[in-house]
């Protein structure tokens, strides 16, 4: 678990800071010498697990009232309670901690782990994007009367610097919690929140992917299409946005021009990959030009699409799904071209293929069989 060590010491020797509210940053300090030090140092002697959870019971009973020892009490019932493997526990304990000082980004980046512990991915976006929100407001709070503006700006960098790696960690947490979770609708809430909370973030181009995904996996044509105009116009030179957009324009035939804009702009981004050492790059490459011909076919134009799709075929190779959709392209335009027998070797292999193209596959294998069968 993230923990600061200057937290953990026995002796905090700053001054009691009023709680902020929630979105600002705080820190959690308790005077030298206080009733509440005091009684930590108390504490901290006890070496027994057990003992200690009843101590700091008491702690919180005698000093409520304030919040930066109740949220240091409670965050110290947390650790303990997920040392002892109840992490439910010590998620109820942590979220009291966080209640006493919402902008406690230390605090905020131990909920984080105790919810990856119980893989609730929601709880870790929730958190995170807290801890990021706060994070955004160091700076904006008001400049205090007679600062000058050059000691303001430095001590808003300082706490940015001091306050970087529990963003970056729950920025990266966050990251992981949206790649793990499977449902699209549950996934896009969880991007809506990430975006907002770390904006410019160094996953944003794999957030972007999978909110295209998710949009896809709701079936939501007309949020995806405006989800990925609006990427392209920061990134337009996407990759991932590209092919996304040219797949899913193609369908409809007023947007057949846009998709293959986007398709060929994707082909173009990756010339020469196809054959180069990287395999990832190799595999873009041939996603290209599996959408570029994905297009053509739909909008009827067979032998043009004959190439891009041979040119998809190896690199895809045991791609499943794509594999399949590009074999059976191949074999839909032969077969509309009444080139039958190339029209059968890729339809034969297409049906072979479990997937959403194997029916259609051996529909058409059934059809061209039948005309050959005629002496067509």
């Amino acid at each position: 678990m993230r923990l600061r060590t200057t937290l953990l010491a026995p002796m905090l020797g700053l001054m009691l800071l009023a709680p902020p509210a929630a979105g600002q940053v705080s820190k959690i300090v308790i005077p030298a010498g206080s009733p509440e030090d005091q009684a930590l140092q108390a504490i901290s002697n006890e070496q027994d697990a057990q003992k200690r959870i009843g101590l700091y019971e008491e702690f919180l009973g005698q000093f409520s009232s304030n919040p930066a020892a109740a949220a240091y009490g409670n965050w110290q019932l947390a650790q303990l309670y997920l040392a002892a493997g109840d992490a439910a526990r010590a998620l109820e304990a942590g979220d009291k901690a966080v209640a006493a000082m919402p902008g406690e980004l230390d605090l905020l980046s131990s909920q984080v782990t105790v919810a990856q512990q119980m893989k609730d991915y929601g709880k870790i976006v929730d958190y995170a994007a807290r801890g990021g929100t706060a994070f955004q407001g160091i700076g904006k709070q008001p400049k205090p009367e007679g600062m000058s503006d050059a000691d303001f700006a430095a001590g808003n960098d300082q706490q940015r610097e001091e306050a970087r790696s529990n963003y970056e960690y729950m920025e990266g947490a966050a990251y992981s919690a949206i790649a793990a979770e499977t449902e699209g609708k549950k996934r896009m809430s969880y991007i809506e929140r990430f975006n907002a909370a770390f904006p410019g973030s160094r996953y944003q181009d794999q957030v972007t992917q999978y909110a295209m995904i998710s949009l896809q996996q709701m079936n939501d044509r007309a949020g995806l299409i405006a989800f990925g105009e609006k990427a392209l116009a920061v990134d337009p030179n996407n990759l991932t946005t590209l092919i996304l957009l040219a797949e899913t324009m193609a369908e409809d035939a007023k947007m057949r021009p846009k998709a293959l804009e986007y398709a060929r702009k994707a082909v173009a981004l990756t010339k020469g990959e196809e054959a180069g050492g990287d395999a990832q790059k190799a595999l873009l490459a041939a996603s290209a030009h599996s959408v570029l011909g994905f297009v053509l076919v739909m909008q009827g134009s067979y032998a043009a699409a004959i190439p891009e799709l041979k040119a998809a075929a190896g690199p895809l190779k045991e791609q499943g799904a794509a594999e399949s959709r590009v074999l059976y392209s191949l074999g839909l335009s032969y077969a509309k071209l009444r080139r039958y027998t190339e029209a059968q070797v890729y339809l034969t292999q297409a049906s072979s293929i479990p997937g959403p193209f194997q029916k259609y596959a051996r529909e058409m294998l059934a059809q061209v069989n039948a005309l050959r069968a005629k002496g067509q």
